[in-house]
């Protein structure tokens, strides 16, 4: 396992009038070359969650073993930068964190601060720039002078250029439009494809069910189901806490009608291909 949490618990504050336990004795696991989402309404501890994968938060009580190194409470670990580099983590909006004059430049700090040259910061810029779909027009520009989108795949071409094996995603569409957001998931989609793992911080149920293969609910700091996202909707809890996918919603109406299983169908696009299928069997 590439992540384990073992009883793992966080307090904000501690031992103040604003103390809050964020995490309750929480035990999870990732599953080497998962897509794993996390899902949970506001408050529930996602955030909080994802913070010790690589140490930027330390637990309270219990701990977090991340590619074999234990994160244990009060108590930095002496291979931080190597836990970091295996777990990269993006935030929400990531390209408010762009600061250096060319994109390039933002893209090589990260190498550079993990021992590697010049040149093969450089060559590792180059590298991830192109696998995030900017080319070498893009290298010289300033990161404040292109479109929102594009800002966002330089921050992540930034995380990607640690070569980190498992990528942490905090809502990695929130305010891009319905084209950047399908072409960021099949970004991610084909890194996961790649024998990357990927774990999906997310509101948005469709892209959750179009995309992840397991799921990890969360509720009032604890991780209260685990499921394949398959069926993750067979269970009571979850079918009163969240919406269905659309696509679900729409199967279920083809259903009414004798017409479709929903089972292996995870997107309008699998539906399309299902039904033109159906129809040469009919033939």
């Amino acid at each position: 396992m590439p992540i384990k949490f073992e009883q793992v618990s966080h307090t904000y504050a501690l031992k103040t009038p604003f103390e809050h336990t964020a995490l309750k004795q929480v035990d999870v696991s990732l599953k080497q070359g998962s897509f794993t989402a996390v899902i949970g309404h506001t408050g529930s501890g996602k955030s909080t969650l994802i913070q010790h994968m690589n140490a930027l938060l330390l637990p309270t009580t219990g701990m977090v073993s991340v590619n074999g190194v234990d994160i244990v409470p009060k108590k930095t670990p002496k291979k931080v930068k190597a836990i970091r580099q295996f777990a990269g983590v993006v935030f929400q909006f990531p390209e408010y964190q762009l600061f250096e004059e060319t994109v390039e430049q933002d893209v090589m700090f990260g190498p550079l601060n993990f021992g590697k040259t010049k040149e093969e910061a450089k060559r590792m810029a180059h590298k991830v720039l192109r696998q995030v779909g900017l080319d070498e027009s893009f290298f010289s520009r300033s990161p404040f002078e292109l479109s929102g989108g594009e800002r966002r795949r330089v921050a992540i071409a930034g995380i990607l250029a640690f070569e980190p094996k498992v990528l942490v995603l905090d809502e990695p569409t929130a305010g891009l439009d319905p084209e950047g957001t399908r072409m960021m998931m099949e970004l991610f989609k084909s890194f996961n494809a790649q024998g990357m793992t990927i774990v999906l911080v997310t509101h948005d149920m469709d892209l959750m069910y179009a995309y992840a293969n397991e799921v990890c609910v969360m509720e009032e700091g604890k991780i209260v189901l685990t499921s394949p996202v398959e069926s993750l909707f067979d269970h009571p809890l979850v079918l009163k806490a969240f919406e269905k996918p659309s696509i679900l919603q729409w199967m279920d109406i083809l259903e009414s009608y004798k017409f479709a299983s929903k089972k292996h169908i995870k997107n309008l696009d699998a539906w399309v291909e299902y039904y033109h299928a159906s129809k040469k069997v009919q033939r």
